[in-house]
């Protein structure tokens, strides 16, 4: 196992990801400790705030991480706090980035998790990593300024950056657009308030998300910026109609113009040749397959 004997941390173990990603890690054989900003008695986990800089070099001195997977963020786009998304996103990145960089202990490599809401929804096709950025909203204006800002370190730490389009799965927060289908259709809800239900996007599992992740950090290619992404597209309605066929409950379709989103593209995919020619092939389960598994369990 690649990382027999080594030590991982990740930022933001407790969130949606985090699990994920400590569970992959362990696999591979790594000790994974975590940093996260409530407190938690689970072992090797260490409460600190990104923001508290001295509390942030002490955390890395204790754990001298051999590799790190920066996932702690304010991740929900429609949270009401602007200064949030750049103190955590941007300062708590950089004070993470500095800790590291102070340290003695030499790293082998840090995942630093940005979005593909740094591409906006102007750009329709399969998007690139060259695809020009066109962030539209607080949280991925701080997403692209973390990407700039990390750029700075790269002659001095081994970084790179990932782009992850929509994921999904067991454990994620309701006021996401699939665990919110998936909770009207596991309690047999007569009725659902959605936006644009015509609009196809590209979806992937999480567990195939953190496999990529694990092969990127074996890999470690330093420097780079690559998107995760399926490279495959679903319409909203045809999640609705994978939901009615596993659960055999329809509801009714509401279209909320509140939740139509102006000059919305109606297809936005992600191109993930880069990743494959970087881990090999890789591949997410097709969304019928992940809402089923969300559907019977959580």
């Amino acid at each position: 196992m690649f990382g027999s004997g080594k030590r991982a941390l990740i930022t933001g173990i407790n969130g949606f990801t985090g699990h994920y990603v400590a569970a992959e890690l362990s696999a591979a054989g790594y000790r994974v400790f975590g940093l996260g900003s409530l407190p938690s008695c689970q072992t090797d986990y260490l409460q600190v705030n990104l923001l508290d800089a001295h509390a942030l070099n002490d955390a890395i001195e204790k754990v001298k991480p051999d590799v790190i997977v920066h996932l702690a963020a304010i991740a929900f786009v429609g949270h009401g706090d602007a200064n949030a998304f750049y103190n955590v996103n941007v300062i708590g990145t950089r004070n993470l980035l500095q800790a590291v960089h102070r340290s003695s202990h030499p790293l082998d490599a840090i995942l630093i998790a940005s979005s593909a809401n740094v591409y906006g929804n102007s750009i329709g096709g399969r998007l690139a990593e060259t695809t020009p950025t066109d962030p539209l909203n607080d949280y991925a204006v701080s997403k692209l300024a973390m990407e700039y800002m990390a750029k700075l370190w790269s002659d001095k730490l081994p970084i790179f950056i990932t782009r992850p389009f929509n994921y999904t799965g067991v454990g994620q927060a309701d006021n996401f657009l699939l665990p919110k289908l998936v909770k009207h259709y596991k309690e047999n809800a007569a009725m659902i308030e959605l936006g644009n239900i015509d609009v196809w996007r590209d979806f992937t599992d999480v567990r195939a998300l953190t496999k990529a992740y694990v092969a990127l950090l074996q890999m470690r290619p330093l420097g780079e910026t690559i998107n995760v992404c399926s490279g495959k597209t679903y319409s909203l309605r045809e999640a609705i109609r994978f939901c009615e066929k596993i659960t055999g409950h329809s509801l009714e379709i509401r279209v909320n113009p509140a939740f139509v989103r102006p000059n919305e593209v109606k297809r936005l995919c992600g191109d993930a040749t880069k990743l494959r020619a970087i881990i090999g092939e890789w591949q997410t389960p097709p969304l019928e397959e992940t809402l089923g598994w969300m559907l019977e369990n959580g």
